[in-house]
């Protein structure tokens, strides 16, 4: 057994040592699940308490009340070309003193088409030789959340296993870890997670036939041989305060902190070693059924399309949720920006949350 772990050692280091963190490495990991989220712009790691928690923060887990969840979102990117599917499920173990969940991420564009073969050999045109494809990124998420000896606090933490796909050409394997925790005192919300704690890997094989090989270097084009890339670590703080206005109104709005570790983005606070990229959401509640939600995220620093001077740009999103006894149904109308060419994003989700009788 000892043998079998060194191995497993040294294999892993062999891998990373010729790996390259790459800067938007597993970037369909970032963009969000539940409309609920997304109508605050991911201001989620503090107050989030339902099954969507196995995906922002894993600690929230253990503050929802139902005995068994279950949620699916759907929304599309890029006017339709992309599509993004979401699912997952809770359940409590161990006397509800800890808590299990399953997520199931696809982002994906189907129906590519490859016109590798659009050209016969002496020139001329064949559609009938272009066929089609898909280009998908899944993600399996396994999480775990506990109670600790602190009252309020909880910890939890994420085993997720990435498979890429792009047609029968290239197809890639990775594994990582995030670790998160929440702290909850009367009204106030805080919560911490680091996602790819470990630095999560994604290694790379492509398999192409002679031919194609050979269209690809008559065309000028490189043929890709295996790699490694490597997803550095996030951090995320975020903090809350849930304010009760009346018996039946409610204000919850909460402010998150994302820290990237890959280098300079551009984002509001570009630097090193950290690169800060704040997201503010609020959410107004009336009888915990009717919810309304607002948040803004994304702040850069662009060149402008009028005069080219660098502008600062943020995207706002709304959203609105409405509970019927124990279905949460949520809407949110996402990238809402100034710029004549923004791409508005639809998100829908649902969540099914089942108690003891």
């Amino acid at each position: 057994m000892k043998i079998l772990k060194a191995l497993a050692v040294l294999l892993l280091l062999s891998v990373l040592a010729n790996a390259q963190i790459r800067k938007y490495s597993n970037e369909f990991l970032n963009i969000g699940v539940g409309a609920r989220a997304m109508g605050m712009s991911g201001a989620q790691i503090a107050s989030v308490s339902d099954v969507y928690a196995g995906y922002w923060n894993p600690a929230g887990l253990m503050y929802s009340e139902a005995n068994f969840s279950a949620a699916l979102m759907h929304s599309e990117y890029f006017a339709g070309i992309a599509k993004f599917d979401y699912g997952a499920i809770v359940k409590p173990i161990n006397n509800n003193k800890k808590r299990i969940g399953f997520s199931l991420i696809r982002f994906g564009v189907d129906d590519i088409p490859n016109t590798l073969f659009l050209k016969e050999p002496d020139g001329s045109i064949n559609y009938d030789n272009v066929t089609s494809f898909s280009a998908a990124n899944y993600a399996f998420m396994g999480s775990y959340a506990s109670n600790t000896g602190v009252k309020g606090l909880s910890y939890g933490g994420n085993l997720k296993i990435i498979h890429n796909r792009i047609g029968t050409f290239a197809n890639s394997w990775g594994m990582g870890v995030d670790v998160g925790m929440q702290y909850r005192r009367k009204q106030w919300r805080l919560g911490a997670t680091i996602r790819d704690l470990t630095t999560t890997f994604n290694v790379w094989s492509f398999n192409f036939t002679d031919q194609e090989q050979q269209v690809l270097v008559s065309s000028g084009n490189i043929v890709p041989t295996g790699s490694t890339e490597l997803t550095a670590p996030q951090i995320i703080l975020g903090g809350g305060h849930d304010i009760k206005i009346s018996e039946k109104f409610s204000v919850l709005p909460e402010l998150n902190a994302v820290l990237t570790t890959d280098g300079k983005r551009n984002v509001l606070i570009p630097a090193r070693p950290f690169s800060i990229d704040p997201r503010f959401g609020v959410e107004g509640s009336y009888a915990k059924m009717i919810f309304l939600r607002a948040g803004v995220g994304n702040i850069q620093r662009v060149t402008s399309d009028i005069d080219s001077k660098q502008i600062t740009t943020m995207q706002p999103n709304i959203g609105i949720g409405i509970r019927i006894k124990t279905i949460m149904i949520d809407y949110a109308f996402t990238n809402l920006g100034y710029l004549s060419n923004a791409l508005y994003s639809h998100v829908f989700s649902v969540r099914l949350d089942v108690f003891k009788k």
